[in-house]
């Protein structure tokens, strides 16, 4: 150590040497650092730049003919992704998905009914922690437009309104009818504060809020409108506020201070709403519909032709576009929407929606032509596009025992007693916030045959049964059902099935479910009923442990439970669900509720995504209403139906 301390003292020229050789080094790479970042971001200083600035004044600005942010030039290329539609351990992927097709900004709608199930009661936790996938957008460097409702369309129960509005026999939906803005305010209360710090003026990556959706094909309330906006307003957004409505609504659904977007799909109709639009405003397209929703009954429908042609034209003229969807995940439980025109209609448990991104986060053709697209208009190379996320067969299941509907009933927390039929929502369970989802059983005596009659009073489809056998089905179309003569009394049953409150147009106020009035036995109302929410909540499904089960090999009695077990003896993989041979129902794993089936398409798979399975043995549970199968398979390939051009 001495010496070579001695030897260092003895030439402190050849140390000052040294050092500035070091420091000239240094230099050098941090100079070729620099030029190598400034390379890399270079195309990106509209979208990137100003989220790394220190000073966040401006926002995003529309004031001019484009849009700025933070006083640059920016043009949004969106992506509507909804975090309650996706398993929260895939909603990384899924951005960075997004950004490998070139996106710069996510949308995304707030579902009020699943953050506020009952009145007062709010959950932000796990799969719809809006918190987090605010904060995961913001660490991927994803802008994001906020779309918070309180009303969001989007193909899901009511909009996105909780059923327990419905319970108010007065209530007039999206209107400042004060039943419902007291139920708003107590949500924004709760909502907006947990977004404040995520807006783009606090660091965060929201960069504008939309208020409501769509109201111009609703516009019931000319008050409406203002009232939202104030809601927001007054709760400390200070972001840029959007409008977003179609060919229908777009002149009554804006309002003074707040820029108008506009949703469509076909390029003849898109340029004729720009024509109504201010100018000297940027122009978005908040809504590119890059395919379409299915629902029973239908095939699957797709949208190709036309597609590039439309987005390379809007993006000539400077337009700004959001793919809806990018990804549009899946109706997980009972959560589906449905339509309702003068023909009630429900959505399928699939939201594919024919997306640039597949249901189960796959790469498909469309997203492959954007991305190519997209390329051409970006001058920075895109980022690589993440791995590919396996899809695995797993052994064929053949349930082997069942629990009839009838023996379950016994493990319902509560039964109701009541003279006349009470609709879903006005049942006394849930804390007094009624039965939001599922099915409803109702049981009378009657002691004659006769025809039976619903009055257009069954939402949406009840299976009759006569001393616990089925006779025939009740629905919107089926008002009438004769009953054969019997010798002695007899239990009638209705087992009601809520398949999903219309989600768009006037009718969201007319959308109470089960029995809404009297059901007729030879013109005459029948009376004394038990009633049997069927919610299938979790807790419900795990306590079939706690009854005997019956075995499959004999008939089995139906509407009935069935039971079986997928064993995984490695690292668990997505899968698809195939049911042939059932006829309509549900599917649970582990309790968790994967959505509905029936055969008459166009869907024939269930995606069942990997976080949902654990290592080992996965209860598999099958409420079939009809006809049961023989097995469950499980394969590797979603089968959404037959192709249907939009």
């Amino acid at each position: 150590m001495f010496k070579v301390f001695k030897q260092k003292a003895t030439a402190p020229m050849q140390i000052i040497a040294v050092r500035r050789e070091h420091v000239r080094r240094i230099g050098l790479l941090l100079l070729i650092a620099v030029a190598l970042l400034l390379y890399r971001f270079r195309f990106h200083w509209i979208s990137l730049t100003p989220k790394r600035m220190h000073s966040r004044n401006l926002g995003l600005q529309a004031n001019k003919e484009y849009f700025q942010l933070e006083g640059n030039k920016f043009l949004i290329l969106g992506g509507s992704m909804h975090y309650f539609r996706i398993p929260r351990a895939y909603w990384s992927d899924r951005m960075l998905k997004m950004k490998a097709l070139g996106l710069n900004t996510l949308t995304t709608y707030v579902p009020w009914n699943l953050h506020e199930p009952e009145r007062g009661t709010f959950n932000f936790k796990d799969d719809i922690d809006l918190e987090a996938y605010l904060k995961l957008a913001n660490d991927l460097d994803l802008w994001v437009i906020l779309r918070p409702g309180p009303y969001i369309c989007s193909e899901w129960d009511l909009g996105g309104l909780p059923s327990w509005l419905l319970r108010d026999r007065k209530m007039k939906l999206r209107t400042t009818y004060a039943g419902f803005t007291d139920a708003v305010n107590a949500f924004f209360n709760v909502l907006i504060p947990k977004v404040l710090r995520f807006q783009y003026k606090n660091g965060g990556p929201i960069i504008a809020v939309q208020v409501e959706n769509e109201y111009g094909g609703y516009a019931k309330d000319d008050n409406y409108m203002a009232y939202v906006k104030e809601a927001l307003l007054s709760r400390g957004i200070v972001e840029l506020l959007m409008t977003s409505d179609n060919k229908d609504g777009l002149t009554k659904g804006s309002i003074a201070g707040v820029l108008p977007t506009f949703n469509f799909q076909k390029l003849e109709s898109g340029l004729m709403l720009m024509k109504d639009l201010e100018p000297d405003k940027p122009k978005l397209v908040m809504e590119y519909w890059s395919g379409w929703f299915d629902h029973w009954g239908s095939g699957h429908h797709v949208y190709r032709e036309g597609l590039l042609n439309t987005l390379s034209a809007l993006l000539s003229k400077g337009i700004s576009i959001n793919l809806y969807m990018f990804h549009g995940g899946t109706n997980f439980g009972f959560m589906n929407g449905a339509q309702d025109f003068g023909t009630y209609i429900a959505d399928v448990t699939s939201y594919d929606y024919d997306a640039p991104l597949s249901e189960a986060g796959d790469y498909t053709e469309k997203y492959m032509q954007i991305r190519n697209l997209y390329s051409h208009y970006l001058d920075e190379e895109l980022p690589e596009k993440p791995q590919h996320l396996y899809k695995s067969r797993y052994a064929t299941i053949h349930p082997k025992e069942y629990i009839p509907l009838w023996d379950a009933l016994s493990l319902l927390e509560k039964t109701i007693e009541s003279e006349r039929p009470i609709n879903m929502e006005n049942l006394p369970i849930n804390n007094n916030n009624g039965q939001s989802y599922g099915y409803t059983l109702y049981n009378t005596i009657i002691n004659s045959g006769g025809v039976l009659r619903s009055e257009q009073n069954v939402r949406d489809r009840a299976q009759v049964f006569v001393g616990g056998q089925s006779i025939g089905f009740l629905d919107y179309k089926n008002i009438e059902l004769t009953i054969p003569d019997i010798k002695s009394k007899q239990n009638l049953s209705l087992l009601v099935e809520n398949r999903g409150r219309v989600n768009y147009g006037t009718k969201l106020d007319e959308q109470r479910k089960g029995l809404l009035g009297d059901i007729f036995l030879n013109k005459q109302p029948l009376k004394g009923f038990t009633i049997y929410p069927l919610e299938m909540k979790t807790s419900f499904i795990e306590s079939f442990s706690a009854i005997k089960l019956n075995s499959t090999r004999e008939n089995p009695v139906l509407p009935a439970f069935f039971y079986g077990s997928l064993y995984v003896d490695s690292m668990p993989y997505d899968t698809f669900i195939s049911l042939k041979g059932w006829e309509k129902g549900v599917v649970f794993i582990n309790g968790l509720n994967l959505g509905r089936y029936w055969n008459i398409g166009p869907q024939k798979t269930l995606y069942l995504p990997a976080p949902w399975i654990q290592h080992g043995n996965n209860e598999i549970v099958i409420f079939e209403e009809s006809k049961a199968g023989k097995t469950v398979e499980f394969v590797n390939q979603p089968d959404l139906g037959q192709a249907e051009h939009v």
